[in-house]
């Protein structure tokens, strides 16, 4: 096998190049500007550095892709599959950019795959081919005579009708849906569709309590799919024999109303989600028939621009989406997942995915991590050291920093793991370096101390975030004292080593400061978790003290008293799952307060109400924790046990008013 691919570097491209490395075999030839080698560098690390990956210089905009005649003559007739991925894919896009790329550019790519004797021609296309159908749209269905809103929807059906008239090349065509993130990473390169409306999740957040109820309407239909699912089923329905001359809907076939996916989103946020809506029948049809013609309407006359933009501006969405928010047609894909059986290749329900998509975005795309001004001028230019920057808060923290112009140094065990999470950081333009080092390991950290120290000429800002916690009671310990000596070792003695490690030339340079993650547990001393409290308390005490000595040298420190983080660190206890905890990319938000303001102290106003707790009326306090440690088992870990149990009523309860405690 061999293959031609376009659009290799788009979102959706570099998936199916990388499923083509890891299940095909054959040279896969990626066509790249001029100028563009760069890019496909930055992405390599998707693809293994696979060396059958082979750039091929062209532009999309030229006849025959622009494909130097030597190269067509050396490969005629040993390239078994063309796929056609390069496109524009903004509707905010005008008619001549939508011509050219879309048009054009497919026309070029049939010539091209003409000219080398092409096996078979794979078009991406798009459901937006159907148009404003209205209807069940199927798979085998393409002039229906259907209107087109927008130049994108008629150069996506114009291209389709290009690949569907010609007759030099076998062809197949997939139409995708709206496609959202991976279902596994949440990975997506930009902005769009449904990922308008998620500011406004955040600030529902921010505003009111997860137990809030809220009523809307519907707000019409949609249909997203994962780009993973996309690629893995382009990839199995490319290599399946008989299959040409035909269309493939790559569609979840259950689409939820634009409402439900909010929704959706909106509980894995952790932001109020909607308890009432209107009958689906009915805001179809309200959508239907006033929502589109309204936003066209709004968005067309100087007074609605006057009127709507603004808000529309402050809340991220482009006025052109608006009309598009519904979609008329019901696409049917009943051949497609015919065409897939066997494979185990099928649309994800949203739920099981919604939480990557959130996260990505939360820690990656969210458009106030670049309006942080004062925190960019507190960062820019600064050298940060992570420690376990893998995971959780300390990924999160990273690709904030770095997209503030920080060199961010990563610190972590594998490096495996530091390696790809550096080639992320870097493609997004970002700066980052990695130190492969156990912690727990005190000569390694004495070792990757002088590495860093002779490599970067020193550290600015430290954030001691690595961490080992073990919830278990004390009846369950009496023989696992190994259990003490392990979060000792990481969590205070790998902590202080650095420090220590890393002070002298703070001092020498006079600036410095270090970020301590530590736990609310200290301040409220929740039962089954002594051996991961002692060890972050006995950290707090050693910052006290020595924030007094350095202080004059221009070495500064903060303890962030962390709330609950829902983090793989929490996904063993089963408990949690119900639990209101913070996201990663919250917890990294008061890491950078922590950076940009150094205060001695960052507090919740739970952790701050147990300390209060303990010195006013401890035996009260000792009395309600004792009742909590009687409410919340020991998890199944602990005991030894197969499966975790899910949170009761009660639990919940307690949970929710002590809200970011870890029973």
């Amino acid at each position: 096998m061999a293959y031609f691919v376009t659009g290799a570097t788009g979102f959706i491209g570099r998936r199916l190049v990388a499923e083509l490395v890891s299940r095909r075999e054959g040279d896969i030839h990626v066509l790249v500007r001029p100028g563009s080698v760069a890019r496909l560098e930055r992405h390599a690390h998707g693809w293994g550095r696979s060396p059958r990956v082979v750039p091929v210089s062209g532009e999309l905009t030229r006849p025959g892709l622009g494909v130097d005649p030597g190269w067509i003559a050396e490969h005629a007739g040993s390239i078994d599959h063309v796929f056609h991925l390069a496109a524009s894919y903004d509707m905010t896009a005008g008619a001549a950019e939508n011509d050219l790329l879309n048009l054009d550019g497919t026309r070029h790519a049939l010539e091209l795959a003409e000219a080398v004797g092409a096996g078979t021609f794979h078009h991406v296309s798009s459901i937006a081919v159907a148009g404003d159908f209205s209807g069940v749209f199927t798979e085998e269905m393409f002039d229906e005579g259907q209107g087109f809103p927008s130049d994108y929807h008629r150069t996506k059906h114009g291209s389709e009708a290009l690949v569907r008239a010609s007759t030099a090349v076998p062809w197949r065509v997939y139409r995708p849906a709206v496609v959202v993130g991976d279902s596994r990473t949440g990975e997506i390169d930009k902005v769009d569709g449904p990922y308008y409306f998620f500011p406004l999740v955040k600030a529902l957040r921010s505003a009111l309590p997860t137990w809030w109820p809220l009523a809307a309407p519907g707000l019409g239909r949609t249909n997203v799919v994962p780009v993973d699912y996309v690629a893995r089923a382009m990839d199995e329905l490319a290599h399946r024999p008989g299959l040409d001359g035909r269309a493939f809907h790559l569609v979840n076939p259950e689409p939820h109303s634009n409402l439900e996916l909010i929704d959706t989103i909106a509980q894995a946020a952790g932001a109020p989600h909607v308890a009432a809506s209107l009958d689906n029948r009915v805001t179809d049809a309200l959508a239907e028939k006033l929502v589109g013609p309204l936003a066209a309407r709004t968005v067309g006359t100087d007074l609605g621009a006057t009127l709507s933009r603004p808000l529309l501006r402050r809340l991220g969405i482009p006025p052109e989406v608006l009309p598009h928010l519904h979609l008329a047609p019901v696409f049917d894909a009943t051949a497609t997942l015919a065409a897939l059986e066997g494979s185990g290749i099928a649309p994800p329900p949203l739920s099981t995915y919604a939480g990557a998509l959130w996260d990505h975005w939360e820690q990656r795309l969210d458009p106030a991590i670049g309006a942080d001004r004062a925190t960019r001028r507190a960062v820019q230019g600064r050298t940060i050291m992570i420690t376990g920057a893998t995971s959780g808060i300390g990924r999160a923290t990273a690709f904030r920093l770095a997209t503030l112009g920080a060199t961010v140094v990563l610190v972590a065990r594998s490096a495996e793991d530091l390696e790809h999470m550096v080639d992320e950081i870097r493609s997004d333009g970002g700066t980052a370096v990695a130190y492969p080092c156990d912690l727990t390991d005190l000569e390694a950290v004495d070792e990757m101390v002088k590495e860093v120290e002779r490599d970067l000429d020193g550290v600015d800002v430290l954030v001691n975030n690595a961490g080992r916690s073990i919830r278990r009671s004390l009846r369950l310990s009496y023989d696992r004292f190994h259990d003490f000596e392990r979060t000792m070792q990481l969590n205070y003695f790998g902590a202080i080593r650095l420090v220590m490690g890393l002070a002298p030339g703070m001092a020498h340079r006079k600036r410095g400061h270090v970020v301590n993650i530590s736990s609310i547990g200290v301040q409220t001393n929740p039962p089954r978790f002594s051996a991961y409290i002692a060890s972050k308390a006995a950290l707090d005490g050693w910052t006290r003290v020595v924030s007094s000595e350095l202080v004059h040298r221009g070495v500064t420190f903060t303890t962030i008293h962390m709330p609950l983080v829902r983090t793989p660190m929490i996904a063993p206890t089963r408990l949690y799952d119900a639990f209101p905890a913070i996201s990663s990319a919250q917890a990294a938000d008061l890491v950078l307060r922590a950076i940009r303001d150094q205060p001695h102290e960052i507090n919740t106003l739970g952790g701050t109400a147990g300390e209060l707790g303990h010195a006013l009326a401890p035996r009260i306090a000792f009395q309600v924790l004792n009742r909590a440690y009687h409410l919340f088992p020991d998890s199944a870990a602990a005991r030894g046990a197969d499966a975790g149990r899910s949170a009761s009523r009660r639990q919940r309860t307690l949970a929710s008013v002590l809200r970011g405690v870890h029973w």
